[in-house]
């Protein structure tokens, strides 16, 4: 029998395999806000395993339940979950996207943002859209959208089916999507000239139609949101451009309900987060700039001419 070619031994060697010891040094690495959210997740689902308390009631966003003293729902109804493969589908969905934010914004801004405008802002818009326009009371919960219908005695029943990806992670790709857009505007198949923007949008539409049950106003919520996060009509003026002055456009709502980072420094020195926090990201150990990303090793030239680029070391200081 002839030996494999060289060729086919190439193409073996090229196909992707799964490396253990490089997942459990992702795993080990994560940020400290990353993990802390999936350790809540974890707790909560496991609670939800006794009767005496029915965390899925608890938490869940239910449209006609908002109001002052149950305004927490729209921070806690992203961390309860419906089962064991519910919240393990969102945990391996929710992980990468949230260590990338954390990395770049640092483990504050996430705590700040994520327990604050980046739930509430979307859950907010479900309400209004369920109790103003559509006059309904879907409730949802999970960081994925699940429906729930509330029964006459105010408890809940689940669905039998589940809802698909997170409000979160529809929320983080609409900000890829639009970080993405800036460099490389457009996907190329075959003749057709696709907007990389829509790309969250597609994967949306074609998951609600083929996953029954799939909230898809739920998951529209979480994506505009995201969108919104990153734009700004400034954006088009800069798309494609290597130089720095895309950095200031495209940020929409996000500078403006992030923390100030002199607040963030004060907190980080005054409580010596950075010392006594394992994994924490400092304000000044983000693997990018606080609203883009900044020159690469590449040397790209600034609008001075002068080739720009890290100084020193590139190693992340970061977790």
């Amino acid at each position: 029998m002839a030996p494999p070619s060289s060729s086919s031994a190439t193409g073996a060697s090229r196909m992707p395999s799964f490396n253990f010891l490089r997942t459990r040094s992702y795993v080990f690495r994560l940020p400290l806000f990353t993990r802390l959210i999936v350790f809540l997740i974890v707790l909560l689902w496991f609670l939800s395993l006794q009767s005496t308390w029915d965390v899925q009631e608890w938490g869940a966003l239910v449209p006609d339940k908002i109001g002052f003293t149950t305004a927490y729902r729209t921070n806690t109804f992203p961390l309860v979950h419906l089962n064991f493969f519910h919240a393990l589908i969102n945990v391996l969905a929710l992980t990468p996207l949230l260590e990338r934010f954390e990395s770049e914004y640092g483990t504050l801004t996430s705590l700040a943002l994520f327990f604050g405008p980046l739930s509430t802002f979307p859950a907010l818009l479900y309400v209004f859209i369920e109790r103003g326009i559509l006059r309904s009371n879907t409730a949802v919960m999970g960081a994925r959208f699940v429906n729930i219908v509330a029964s006459e005695d105010t408890k809940t029943s689940i669905a039998n089916e589940l809802g698909n990806n997170s409000i979160w992670v529809f929320l983080l790709l609409g900000m890829e999507a639009i970080r993405t857009y800036r460099t490389n505007p457009h996907l190329v198949i075959a003749t057709y000239h696709i907007p990389t923007w829509t790309t969250p949008l597609m994967l949306l539409l074609v998951l609600s139609a083929l996953v029954p049950q799939t909230s898809l106003l739920g998951h529209l919520c979480g994506l505009a949101f995201g969108y919104l996060g990153k734009f700004t009509p400034a954006l088009f003026l800069t798309v494609g451009r290597d130089d720095l002055s895309w950095q200031t456009a495209g940020m929409g709502y996000m500078k403006f309900v992030a923390p100030p980072e002199w607040a963030l420094r004060w907190i980080e020195g005054k409580l010596n987060l950075l010392g006594r926090l394992p994994h924490y990201v400092s304000v000044d150990q983000k693997t990018y700039g606080r609203f883009g990303v900044l020159p690469s090793s590449g040397g790209s030239a600034g609008g001075s001419g002068v080739p720009l680029g890290y100084v020193g070391s590139t190693q992340r200081l970061g977790p």
